[in-house]
């Protein structure tokens, strides 16, 4: 059967329909997210970040996708490899431009290679790859793939890393107290008095989801949103337009936690949702509360899944915090590889030490578990 490649740099270019039928229920990499990240500007070839969308056609018919975006720096990628692209610099290399197969600003483990076989999925890999030599780019990195992808990027020859992010598992509690009693006796009382503390406070929430999210409701998180990027002297990834069209696409998939205090509105969390798993995304808060943040981001989180019955919180990159709070941790992987074989050399020197430092660290997360 005749299999073709090709690049299209615009998502609205690909049928919906075949695109989601190989990317599965995921939102981040169905049509729509995607297609939102492109119409509002906030992953253009001016933010850095130019689509260029791999497409494999058997037939006529499309049998896999890749999306790929060709990156001139490495913000909004959370897997840091400045440092590598301060080695090429040392040596006079150039570093950028490079080959990105991700998700825009989105830190979430999930389908890369959109394929049902893993033979196609290593075409897909072998082919990024040739397109990365045929243009002289320094190299291709596929963030967060899942763990039947990973077989077909170690086949087609790329260096795996580690990192640790934390979620939540639901054990069919009945309730919060029955998670909270799951705990043991420190962290369960550590916790109780954390979230008395935006009681005391005078804080209630109440969650939004679907088309209980109004225009209203949807630029007041993009206000408290956007603050969180500017206490940190940054403009925020994102704009508002981009949520108003996720909002339009798929506001199925949307879930707004808000925080009042005596009745005014004063935080907001904005999660992602599926079938099964609710993905902490983006928050913001106007004033500062003792606990605010853990418990709009976190435990109100655990609360809705509990409620509705998913199985997975997903609380974003990072934070040890999360722990105590009762997610654990989860190790997660991007793969690499890159053009120069002397760097491809010392890239995989550095990952054979930095691959058991992170399986030590996550033993000794594992050991500090606070569940009983």
């Amino acid at each position: 059967m005749s299999v073709t490649f090709s690049l299209a740099q615009r998502l609205e270019d690909i049928n919906p329909e075949h695109w989601d039928s190989l990317a599965g229920p995921q939102p981040f990499v169905q049509h729509a997210f995607l297609r939102a990240l492109d119409q509002t500007g906030c992953a253009t070839p001016a933010t850095g970040w130019a689509p260029h969308y791999l497409l494999m056609h058997r037939n006529d018919v499309l049998a896999g996708a890749l999306p790929l975006y060709l990156k001139s720096h490495s913000r909004g990628e959370y897997v840091f490899d400045h440092a590598w692209a301060h080695a090429y610099e040392q040596h006079g290399l150039a570093y950028y431009p490079k080959l990105l197969a991700a998700i825009p600003f989105t830190p979430v483990s999930g389908p890369r290679l959109l394929a049902a076989t893993h033979h196609d999925r290593i075409l897909l890999a072998k082919e990024a790859i040739r397109l990365c030599k045929q243009n002289g780019f320094s190299s291709l990195h596929v963030l967060f793939p899942t763990e039947v992808e990973q077989a077909a990027l170690a086949e087609a020859g790329f260096l795996f890393r580690y990192n640790v992010q934390f979620h939540w598992n639901n054990q069919g509690y009945a309730d919060m107290d029955a998670f909270l009693h799951s705990l043991n006796q420190q962290k369960r009382k550590k916790l109780k008095q954390d979230r008395k503390k935006s009681a005391e406070a005078g804080v209630r929430f109440k969650w939004l989801q679907g088309k209980q999210i109004d225009d209203a409701t949807l630029a007041f998180f993009y206000q408290c949103y956007s603050q969180t990027y500017l206490e940190h002297g940054n403009a925020p990834y994102l704009n508002l337009s981009f949520f108003q069209t996720l909002h339009a696409s798929m506001v199925d998939s949307m879930v707004i936690i808000v925080a009042e205090q005596n009745g005014q509105a004063i935080a907001a969390a904005l999660n992602i949702r599926d079938g099964k798993t609710l993905y902490g995304r983006y928050w913001g808060s106007l004033r500062f509360i003792s606990g605010l943040h853990f418990e709009t981001c976190y435990m109100q989180g655990i609360a809705f899944c509990i409620a509705h019955g998913l199985s997975v919180f997903e609380g974003g990159a990072q934070g040890e915090h999360k722990l105590s709070r009762g997610l654990l941790p989860v190790r997660t992987c991007s793969a690499h590889w890159l053009a120069d074989e002397r760097f491809t050399q010392a890239v995989d020197n550095y990952l054979s030490h930095e691959t058991p430092a992170v399986d030590s660290y996550l033993d000794e997360l594992q050991a500090h578990s606070p569940y009983k």
